[in-house]
């Protein structure tokens, strides 16, 4: 019997549809074995179709599925119809007001955020590697609803699996990048080898959600790396020299 699609929820978002997925459950065989969403993998065309219908169907039944081709930056575009797969915008952050859309964030190590403000009725949805988080997707994600009537002081956000410190090494000039924004960044960086530090990328885009203003967020401390069952990991798949590697999607709908 095929393993059911597992959905993480946060508390955060009580009567909200929403979830973060992993690999469990799913299509795709081989390295890509479970839930890939995407379509930047190698992986079966016809699997990936079915994966990313069973992860709404898991979530958001019915819903029209929104992804964005993610390239690492803080842009955060208003949605309001599905896009062509072949004509997605080169964005990391979406944001709508109309129901029957299921926003999707794929990661495999990045960080996925997902924004409510029920009141209003507007969703988010961010991928926030470092580059993003670093350039202000979580900001620019909070600016993009409240064009669309939400209050920052009534947003809520939850912050799914990641990569976490123990498992991210990065070297110096990764610290100093930090460091020289901020000298308070300092603070997410842990001692590692020589020459080396261990980066908390979950710590870092939890503080700066919080520093766009909002006031209740929930962070699962969830880590990628170390659950290879559980989740895919870009990073923990060149360490062990594979070809390819999946990724997992986090959706959420009004």
């Amino acid at each position: 019997m095929p393993m059911p699609v597992e959905v993480i929820r946060s508390r955060a978002f009580e009567g909200v549809s929403h979830g973060f997925l992993g690999r469990r459950g799913g299509a795709s065989i081989g390295v890509c074995a479970g839930l890939n969403v995407g379509l930047g993998s190698d992986d079966d065309r016809e699997a990936i179709r079915t994966n990313r219908r069973l992860a709404v169907e898991a979530v958001a039944r019915g819903a029209d599925l929104v992804t964005l081709h993610q390239v690492h930056s803080a842009t955060a575009i208003a949605v309001a119809e599905p896009f062509p797969d072949n004509a997605r915008p080169r964005a990391d952050a979406m944001v709508t007001d109309r129901p029957g859309l299921a926003l999707g964030i794929l990661t495999a190590d990045c960080t996925p955020v997902l924004f409510a403000d029920c009141q209003a009725g507007v969703i988010g949805a961010a991928h926030s590697g470092w580059k993003g988080a670093i350039g202000g997707v979580a900001e620019a994600t909070v600016a993009a609803m409240e064009k669309l009537g939400a209050d920052r002081a009534r947003i809520v956000a939850a912050v799914g699996p990641t990569i976490a410190r123990k498992s991210y090494e990065v070297d110096e000039a990764f610290l100093r990048r930090f460091v020289e924004q901020a000298p308070e960044n300092e603070r997410f960086f842990a001692g590692g080898r020589a020459g080396h530090h261990q980066f908390d990328l979950e710590a870092y885009v939890v503080s700066r959600i919080a520093d766009a203003g909002i006031n209740r967020i929930d962070a699962l401390g969830l880590d990628t790396y170390s659950d290879p069952d559980r989740f895919f990991s870009y990073r923990r798949a060149t360490h062990r020299g594979e070809a390819d590697y999946g990724r997992q999607i986090s959706l959420i709908a009004l």
